[in-house]
């Protein structure tokens, strides 16, 4: 799904928490960044209006809903966001509620995304919740049953990205948020890497927010982290 040029491979995570800032930023990047990615924050306070606005525009929309629920209702759920025309959407749970998922986007165009471990939590915070093995281990557990249960790939830290791609392979996705650049200050990722980093281990597509969106110049914040995946990329 990654387009040639490495720019391409770069995804905005609309941090706004209204539509008017939203569709200024996209405006505001025109021309740099052609992904953008609307949370829960986002999509609370405006619906489907930021995500048609962004189509509208010829962009690409990474709808990062983490959609979690009986598979009927998830079912239904990603058979509306397959129609509106959203490129990337996040799933999470079981066989049933992922395969649901898959059945719900039908033969569009919409990829799928399981969701691995937050990039905000470390060993400590898994073990909290109740799991009894390595957060590595964990990650490719649900690496495994991504593929097995039909998703298009993951949404992993920059941790993990070169274990995932040696389980999963050329063809599966690797998103990757966590990138922190000296772009960026108030880091909330616990397993983080530099955009270029990222790039060197294998990632398909990178997901920034704040680095870019907070900056006091954000084209300039854009084209600098474009900057820093192309260096990482293998000659």
């Amino acid at each position: 799904m990654s387009g040639n040029g490495v720019e391409e491979r770069l995804i905005c995570a609309l941090d706004c928490e209204d539509g008017m800032a939203a569709k200024a930023m996209v405006d505001e990047l025109d021309g740099v960044v052609s992904f953008f990615k609307v949370g829960i924050i986002l999509q609370a306070a405006t619906g489907r209006e930021v995500v048609d606005y962004i189509l509208g525009r010829g962009k690409q929309v990474f709808l990062d809903l983490k959609y979690y629920d009986i598979p009927e209702t998830v079912e239904k759920a990603v058979a509306r966001v397959a129609a509106m025309g959203v490129s990337l959407l996040t799933v999470h749970g079981n066989a049933a509620i992922v395969q649901g998922a898959v059945r719900g986007r039908g033969g569009s165009g919409l990829k799928l995304l399981a969701v691995t471990v937050l990039t905000s939590l470390d060993q400590a915070d898994i073990e909290e919740m109740g799991y009894g093995c390595l957060l590595e281990e964990l990650v490719m557990h649900r690496v495994r049953k991504a593929r097995e249960y039909g998703c298009d790939g993951v949404v992993c830290s920059p941790k993990e990205i070169e274990a995932v791609r040696r389980e999963a392979g050329e063809g599966f996705l690797v998103v990757t948020p966590g990138i922190r650049s000296s772009l960026g200050e108030g880091e909330k990722h616990k397993r983080f890497a530099s955009a270029g980093e990222a790039m060197r281990r294998g990632a398909d597509y990178l997901v920034v927010g704040r680095p870019i969106t907070q900056a006091r110049d954000p084209r300039s914040a854009a084209l600098e982290i474009i900057e820093q995946m192309r260096e990482g990329l293998p000659l």
